[in-house]
C-alpha cells in the first residue's frame, strides 16, 4: 500500500468542497499539499487554514483551461518541490440545461475545463510522475453508467476524460504510474450551486437534493483509501448496481421509469 509522508500531492479545483476535503486527508497523511485554483481569495484562505493545522501547503493561482498558465504553474511547482508524486484532477464545471437549448460556447467552456484542463495538467506533470512512479487521480462521473437528465455536455466532457485516461493507463504501465478514475454520484458539493445554464451564465442554485447525498469528507476518505491501493476505478454513488444494470440492459425502461429519480433534483 502507498504511503504519502513527504510526497507532493497536486490538487486542481482545490477550493471546491471535495478539493478541500482531499487536501485535509492527504495532509493528515503527511503529504506536501499543492493547491491549484482560479479563486484567489479562497485559495489564500485555504492555504492559511491548512497551515494552521501544521500541514505543508502552498497555493498556486491557475486557470487550468489555459495551457500556457498550466505550463508556467507546473514549472513553478517543480522548481519549488522538485517532484510530483500525485496529481488529482479535480477542477470541473457542471451544467444544467437541455442540449438543444445550450449555447455552443457553454459546451466549449465545459470541455476546456473538464477535459482539456485535466489533459494539460496531466501532460505537464507526467515527466515527474514517471520519475516518481506516481499516481494520477481524476474525477469523472457516474452518468456514464446510468445517463442523467440535462447533463449531456458535462457527461461528454467527463467521458472523454475517462477514455483518455483509460488508454493512458496502458501506455504508462511500464513506468509504474497508476491511474485512478473516480466516478461520484450525488455529492454534497458546491458544483450544482454554480451550474452553467444554457447561455453559459452561472446561476446559483440552492435547491434541495431529494436523494441522499454523499458528503465531501466521505468521498475524500474513499478516494484516499482507493488511491493507497491503486484501484483503477472508484464508484461512489447511492445509485445502486441494479439501477446501473437496468440502464445498461433495459435502457427504454430506465428512461421511462427511473431516469427522473436518479437525477435527484426536484
Amino acid at each position: 500500500m502507498r504511503q504519502y509522508r513527504q510526497k507532493t500531492v497536486v490538487i486542481t479545483g482545490a477550493c471546491g468542497r471535495i478539493g478541500r476535503a482531499l487536501a485535509a486527508r492527504f495532509g493528515e497523511a503527511g503529504a506536501r499539499i499543492v493547491l491549484i485554483d482560479i479563486r484567489k481569495d479562497e485559495l489564500a484562505a485555504l492555504v492559511e487554514y491548512l497551515q494552521t493545522k501544521t500541514f505543508q501547503a502552498e497555493g498556486f493561482y491557475c486557470d487550468v483551461s489555459d495551457n500556457i498558465q498550466v505550463e508556467k504553474v507546473f514549472s513553478r511547482i517543480i522548481n519549488t518541490f522538485a517532484t510530483i508524486d500525485v496529481l488529482i484532477n479535480g477542477a470541473s464545471l457542471i451544467h444544467n440545461a437541455r442540449f438543444e437549448q445550450t449555447e455552443l460556447t457553454a459546451i466549449e467552456r465545459m470541455m476546456r475545463v473538464n477535459f482539456y484542463g485535466a489533459l494539460y495538467c496531466t501532460r505537464a506533470a507526467l515527466p515527474k510522475l514517471c520519475a516518481s512512479q506516481g499516481q494520477i487521480i481524476s474525477m469523472t462521473n457516474i452518468s456514464g453508467f446510468p445517463p442523467l437528465w440535462y447533463l449531456s455536455a458535462y457527461t461528454a466532457s467527463k467521458q472523454a476524460l475517462h477514455g483518455l485516461l483509460d488508454s493512458l493507463r496502458l501506455e504508462l504501465a511500464e513506468s509504474n504510474v497508476t491511474i485512478t478514475l473516480v466516478c461520484p454520484g450525488f455529492m454534497a458539493t458546491d458544483k450544482r450551486k454554480h451550474a452553467l445554464q444554457a447561455d453559459g451564465s452561472v446561476v446559483i442554485n440552492n435547491g434541495e437534493i431529494s436523494a441522499k447525498a454523499t458528503s465531501p469528507n466521505e468521498i475524500a476518505g474513499e478516494i484516499f483509501e482507493s488511491a493507497r491501493r491503486d484501484k483503477p476505478l472508484v464508484l461512489i454513488s447511492n445509485v445502486d448496481r441494479l439501477t446501473r444494470l437496468i440502464a445498461q440492459l433495459v435502457p427504454s425502461f430506465f428512461q421511462r421509469h427511473i431516469a427522473h429519480r436518479v437525477e435527484g433534483i426536484e
